[in-house]
C-alpha cells in the first residue's frame, strides 16, 4: 500500500471521528432544557423535560405547555396556530402532560385545543391534530375551504403506535393502546386497544371478565414499584432493565417450546406417528 492510500485512509478515519464527535456535540448543546432560553419561550416548560436537536417546526410557544420529565425525540414538529407571531387568545393551544415519550418525528399541529394527559408515549412519526378542512362545496379546492377545529382528548398512559394519526374530535380515555397505522377519530374508552383505518376497538377489559379476548397470561419479572425506581436511576437502572428483560425473555421462550412439545405429544405426534407420515414403517 503506498504512502498516499495510507495516508487518504487515516484522513478519512480522522474525519469521519471529528463529524460524528462534531455532531453528538451540535445534538447535545442544541436541545431545549430548563437550562436553555429556549425554554423561555413556552407557556410552560417543566423540570426534566427535554425537546431533542434538530427539531422540526416549533412556534406558537406562549400557547404550549409541556410538564415535568416529558423527552420529546428529534425532527418533532409542535405548533399552535396557523403560522408563527399570531395571538391565540388567552388560553393554551398545546398541554402535554408530565412524563410523557414522543417519538421522533412526531407532529402536534395544535389550532384549538389538543390536551395530552401524563405518561403518554408513542411512537415515532405520529400526527395529531385538531384542525382539518371541510369539504362542502364542490367548486372550490378543499385546501382552500374554511377549516374546522375540533378539540383533541389524549387520557394518562396512552400508548400509540408508529405512523398513528390522531383526527380532530378524537378522545381517547386512560390506558389506551392505539396500533400502529390505525386512523383514529371518535371517542374510546379507558383500558382498550383499538386499530384500523377507520380505527375500532380490537380489545376492552371488562371489569369483571378481564381482557375481551383473553391475552395470554404473563407475570412481570419485577414489581411496579422496583419498575419505577429503575426507570428514574438512569443508566445502570436501564442496564438492570435490559439484563432483566433478556431474562424474561428466555424463560418465555423455554415455556413457549415446553407448551407446543406438550401439544404435539397431545395430538399424538410422536416419532412413530411422524415416520408413519414420512413413508417410514412405523415400529
Amino acid at each position: 500500500m503506498s504512502l498516499k492510500l495510507v495516508l487518504a485512509t487515516r484522513a478519512r478515519r480522522l474525519l469521519h471521528s471529528a463529524v460524528n464527535r462534531g455532531w453528538e456535540w451540535v445534538q447535545r448543546h442544541g436541545e431545549i432544557t430548563p437550562s436553555t432560553l429556549g425554554r423561555r419561550r413556552f407557556a410552560h416548560f417543566g423540570e426534566g423535560a427535554c425537546i431533542g436537536f434538530p427539531t422540526g417546526a416549533i412556534y406558537g410557544e406562549p400557547w404550549i405547555s409541556i410538564g415535568d420529565h416529558t423527552l420529546i425525540g428529534t425532527h418533532c414538529t409542535i405548533s399552535a396556530g396557523f403560522v408563527p407571531g399570531l395571538d391565540l387568545g388567552p388560553d393554551l393551544v398545546v398541554r402535554i402532560g408530565g412524563s410523557c415519550s414522543l417519538g421522533r418525528g412526531t407532529h402536534i399541529v395544535g389550532h384549538q385545543s389538543i390536551v395530552i394527559g401524563d405518561d403518554v408515549f408513542t411512537g415515532p412519526n405520529v400526527y395529531i391534530t385538531d384542525q382539518n378542512h371541510s369539504y362542502g362545496d364542490l367548486e372550490v379546492p378543499i385546501g382552500r375551504q374554511w377549516p374546522e377545529n375540533n378539540p383533541v382528548e389524549i387520557g394518562d398512559g396512552c400508548w400509540i403506535g408508529t405512523g398513528a394519526i390522531i383526527l380532530p374530535g378524537t378522545r381517547l380515555g386512560r390506558n389506551v393502546a392505539v396500533a400502529g397505522g390505525a386512523v383514529v377519530r371518535g371517542e374510546f374508552p379507558d383500558n382498550c386497544v383499538i386499530g384500523g383505518v377507520p380505527a375500532k376497538i380490537l380489545r376492552h377489559h371488562d371489569p369483571v371478565e378481564g381482557w375481551l379476548p383473553p391475552m395470554r397470561p404473563r407475570t412481570p419479572s419485577v414489581t411496579k414499584e422496583e419498575f419505577t425506581m429503575l426507570s428514574v436511576c438512569g443508566h445502570e437502572g436501564l442496564q438492570v432493565m435490559q439484563d432483566r428483560l433478556r431474562e424474561e425473555t428466555a424463560g418465555i421462550l423455554q415455556e413457549r417450546l415446553r407448551e407446543d412439545a406438550q401439544g404435539l405429544n397431545g395430538n399424538g405426534l410422536n416419532g412413530h406417528t411422524l415416520a408413519s407420515e414420512n413413508g417410514s414403517p412405523a415400529a
